[in-house]
């Protein structure tokens, strides 16, 4: 079916989508495998942003299928409040085992958008069961993307998808990191260090004796792929020891090889006292997430539990724990150590870095920001309309046979881990091509 009837499209209401722009044009997807997507006209489509940065190892892979197949018909679901099932634990243990430091306890959600809420909510009860009730405020950044629930909107920081919603949770933030300064960087950039130290300013406006955390991305992913300047989440994990102030890394795009390690903590050398993870834990193909925690977290509020029967964290989702989530994510996991997966991120980089970097040069490209196997472009601003041209670039290269993705003035790239040379080329020829059809 390819022509499609107003009164079918008219039901749905899409999510970050121009609904009344794709109802008038369906752009619809029927089938993946490998890099690519297949559209009902019969298209092939290279997927350049593995799917929503979740299917790095590529779609349709046997591996996941036949795990979740099994699970499926031996237990397709058990509930997780009072009960458990064997592969949550061995799951758990195996994160706990990948993760560095002693990041070794595991909560279950089912998306980035809970992991941030989790993981805050897991912050501010912290304090409360060490007796310090009061440190409640979250500090996050500009630019910063932690999912679209509440939590999320609030400590978040482009602006876009805060405005329609009125106050949020208690919540500040820091500067962005994206500077003039660093135009056109493959790589960390080397200069934005300093800015970590706007923590102290906040401190000294609300005092820490009422900040419970800071959450940050290690790479800004959503606000168009910003990575952190040398120096600069050493000086945010100094500054929040200093202060006894939580750390929480917001790795929901960067774990699990983007960035070229398992996980970007690991990359880029600072440990958290909270991570959290979603889309490739089960590349793409069952919603899950995961908030890791450090050892001194998880015993807080075991000792301060009560009776053993009395429940710790009164927190959860019904689908925390998914069985069929589960063996999706220890096949996914499976394939990245198996297939090398990680390791050719990191190897495939520079290439990757060599051809997006030859977009410099090109009318209406400002900026262009890399590292792993992810990269931002900003595009300068229609008059009046900064989401214009990115939006008109994303379509072109769609009707030439290439997903990206448009947000803001950002065009953004997460490459699949099994990326080819010829598919780096091709894509970014096809964004030269795009640019330049435009008025």
């Amino acid at each position: 079916m390819t022509n499609y009837s107003a009164e079918y499209l008219d039901a749905y209401w899409m999510p970050y989508t121009g609904n009344r722009d794709f109802k008038k044009k369906p752009r619809m997807i029927v089938g993946a495998e490998g890099s690519y997507l297949f559209d009902d006209k019969g298209r092939r489509v290279f997927d350049g942003l593995s799917g929503l940065w979740t299917c790095g190892a590529g779609h349709g892979r046997p591996e996941i299928t036949e795990a979740v197949s099994k699970q499926l018909a031996t237990l397709d679901f058990g509930p997780s409040f009072q009960y458990g099932h064997p592969l949550a634990f061995e799951l758990a243990s195996r994160l706990a085992a990948l993760a560095p430091g002693d990041l070794n306890h595991v909560f279950y959600t089912n998306s980035g958008s809970e992991a941030a809420d989790t993981a805050t909510k897991i912050a501010r009860a912290y304090w409360r069961q060490s007796g310090q009730p009061t440190k409640t405020k979250i500090i996050g950044r500009q630019k910063g993307y932690h999912g679209a629930s509440w939590g999320g909107i609030s400590f978040g920081g482009i602006g876009a998808n805060r405005k329609l919603w009125g106050l949020g949770l208690d919540s500040d933030h820091l500067s962005h990191t994206q500077l003039k300064d660093n135009l056109f960087c493959a790589g960390m950039p080397s200069r934005g260090a300093e800015l970590a130290e706007e923590l102290e300013d906040l401190v000294a406006l609300h005092d820490a004796s009422n900040i419970a955390a800071v959450i940050v991305e290690p790479l800004a992913g959503s606000a168009g792929v910003i990575p952190p300047p040398e120096g600069y989440l050493q000086r945010l994990r100094e500054l929040c020891d200093k202060h006894d102030i939580l750390l929480i890394f917001d790795e929901v795009i960067t774990a699990f090889g983007r960035v070229g390690s398992m996980f970007g903590a690991q990359e880029f050398g600072v440990i958290p006292d909270i991570l959290n993870t979603a889309k490739q834990l089960t590349n793409g193909a069952i919603p899950m997430g995961a908030v890791l925690v450090k050892a001194a977290i998880y015993d807080a509020f075991m000792d301060a539990g009560g009776p053993e029967y009395n429940i710790e964290l009164p927190h959860g989702y019904t689908y925390s724990g998914h069985p069929v989530a589960c063996a999706a994510a220890m096949a996914s996991l499976d394939i990245l150590e198996n297939d090398g997966l990680i390791d050719r991120v990191k190897e495939m980089s520079p290439a990757f870095a060599q051809v997006i970097h030859g977009l410099k040069g090109t009318q209406y490209v400002t900026d262009i920001r890399s590292y792993g196997f992810a990269a931002g472009l900003t595009i300068e601003s229609y008059p009046g309309e900064p989401g214009r041209r990115p939006y008109e670039i994303a379509m072109k290269c769609w009707d030439k046979g290439f997903y990206v993705r448009y947000g803001g003035d950002t065009i953004q790239l997460g490459l699949p881990f099994i990326a080819e040379r010829e598919e780096m080329d091709a894509v970014c020829n096809a964004l030269a091509e795009s640019i330049g059809e435009l008025d």
